[in-house]
């Protein structure tokens, strides 16, 4: 599977992957409140001010999972339910991560919500390092949120 930049034309399939996985995967772990403001027209507008430092897998007109990047961090990384083990998350995470290291990123680092295992256990298998719990306050939203994460960190360019 080879990343490549998504068409506008497929903003509605991302949003609902992207709605619909994030649903999935954090829902039980963050207050309703929380829950309740990631709707999909949030997620919507959201990709399109991401479409830069944003890329996806699968063909065009059916993308199956994005991969965003946002600063020296591995910002959002969601595959469909039905790719997960096929390859497609470490396709979006190399490329992640080579994207960030032809930035100058010496060292990349993501937050995983505690609760959410199997996120948490990929990055482990892919080399990304455990550091420890941190307090974050999730963007885009219309008021404060304290939620519990995993820092993971890895170094890029074999520093």
């Amino acid at each position: 599977m080879t990343p490549r930049r998504f068409e506008p034309s497929e903003i509605p399939t991302l949003a609902r992957l992207w709605h619909d996985s994030w649903h999935e995967a954090h829902a039980a772990h963050v207050p309703a409140a929380l829950t309740a403001e990631r709707t999909l027209e949030r997620f919507t507008t959201r990709l399109g001010d991401m479409a830069e430092r944003t890329r996806v897998v699968g063909p065009v007109g059916s993308p199956i999972g994005l991969c965003a990047i946002e600063g020296e961090e591995l910002d959002q990384l969601f595959v469909a339910p039905a790719v997960r083990g096929t390859g497609a998350a470490g396709a979006l995470l190399r490329d992640g991560e080579a994207r960030l290291a032809a930035a100058g990123v010496a060292r990349a680092h993501l937050f995983c919500l505690v609760g959410n295992d199997p996120a948490a256990r990929f990055y482990a298998r892919q080399g990304w390092e455990d550091m420890g719990r941190e307090v974050m306050g999730p963007p885009v939203t219309d008021r404060p949120f304290e939620l519990l994460c995993i820092r993971f960190e890895k170094p890029l360019n074999g520093r």
